[in-house]
């Protein structure tokens, strides 16, 4: 075992628990800032927007594949939705499509 746990440990003579951090440090974490796109974030957003503009679904879930949502795990939801959303589309209109020519 590594000495110096060893003294950090002899320096800290109660086995209670005691705080890491101070608890009046409070600083605001990378994801206590609202989402954009008035504060749903890009995949709701584009969800919504996409029962006017099918197009966004598309673009969403281009963002989804391309892991977008490791700069913001709270976009993940939203984009998933549009990824649904577009192969639903897709299915829909190849079967539109098809029942046309057919």
């Amino acid at each position: 075992m590594d000495q110096n746990l060893l003294q950090d440990a002899k320096e800290h003579p109660s086995n209670g628990y005691f705080p890491l951090k101070d608890v009046e440090d409070n600083h605001l974490g990378i994801f206590d800032r609202p989402l954009p796109c008035f504060g749903c974030g890009i995949g709701w957003f584009s969800l919504l927007l996409g029962f006017v503009f099918p197009v966004m679904w598309y673009y969403a879930t281009i963002l989804y594949f391309g892991n977008y949502y490791h700069k913001d795990p709270r976009e993940r939801a939203g984009l998933a939705a549009n990824a649904i959303a577009a192969l639903i589309f897709t299915v829909a209109a190849l079967i539109a499509v098809a029942l046309v020519l057919l």
